[in-house]
């Protein structure tokens, strides 16, 4: 089941986004994810419209999306691989024609899985808060 984020959520969206994001992006130091928890809580989820995917008992994946920007997208990585980002994707397309994303270069398997799902790679950037390179990529 898909839904809106509600209070109680926070804290199990807080640890799928540490845990996928550690185990997606390990060309980045762990604790530079760790240091983001508070914003992420504080300033990022709030600021945007975020829907979990839920099984009976625990909420395993989540996106957040602001205006047309698909700002995040991550499943508990011991769900990964079963459909959950699709059925995510799915539904945030649903509502919006048009998206745009920022993935890093290195992520190749996001690549791989938002290419499959019909997002085009655009521009290259240098993402100012890691100094990686990361593309922006479009959903029409």
């Amino acid at each position: 089941m898909i839904r809106k984020l509600e209070p109680r959520d926070m804290k199990r969206v807080l640890e799928i986004w540490l845990d996928a994001s550690v185990k997606a992006h390990d060309f980045i130091d762990k604790t530079y994810w760790q240091s983001q928890i508070e914003n992420m809580r504080d300033i990022y989820i709030p600021a945007s419209e975020t829907f979990v995917i839920q099984d009976s008992s625990r909420v395993l994946g989540f996106y957040s999306v602001i205006n047309h920007q698909l700002a995040a997208l991550f499943v508990d990585p011991d769900y990964q691989g079963k459909g959950l980002g699709k059925q995510l994707l799915s539904h945030v397309k649903a509502q919006h024609d048009q998206l745009t994303l920022a993935v890093y270069k290195e992520n190749a398997s996001s690549i791989v899985f938002y290419q499959s799902q019909g997002f085009k790679l655009g521009q290259e950037s240098i993402d100012e808060h890691t100094g990686q390179r990361e593309y922006v990529m479009t959903y029409e």
